[in-house]
């Protein structure tokens, strides 16, 4: 299972030749893809109009999510903590978030964002930065 990050999807989403998209499939291959309830969030904040709100919407609703548990906010933030000690900034503790989840879960992460290399520094993440040409 590969849960595939926002800044995936926003190069997905971009894509106007198909390159990309196809290098997603081809990276994808058989496995099952799933999102984050902060993939949603990302996603639909960065709507640019109505139309394109709707669309993503409708997309995102049919999306399988990997959920948070209560323990997933503890641990995000002793993950942010940890790292901060070390001088090492995340920009942002939603990847924190993401990055717990997908360990609690045992997915693979698939992204485009260097917080998650960092994190997988101190924590047992499976990741991996998505290439395309």
């Amino acid at each position: 299972m590969i849960l595939v990050d926002t800044s995936v999807w926003i190069e997905i989403l971009r894509d106007k030749t198909g390159n990309i998209v196809n290098a997603f499939h081809e990276r994808i291959g058989t496995d099952n893809y799933v999102m984050s309830r902060f993939n949603q969030l990302e996603l639909l904040q960065g709507a640019k109009n109505q139309r394109e709100w709707e669309i993503l919407d409708d997309y995102l609703w049919s999306q399988y999510y990997l959920e948070a548990s209560e323990s997933t906010w503890r641990e995000a933030a002793r993950i942010y903590f940890e790292l901060r000690k070390k001088g090492v900034t995340i920009n942002s503790p939603v990847d924190c978030c993401i990055a717990q989840i997908a360990m609690e879960h045992g997915a693979f992460l698939l992204h485009r964002d260097k917080d998650f290399e960092r994190i997988s520094r101190i924590r047992p993440l499976e990741q991996e930065r998505f290439q395309f040409s």
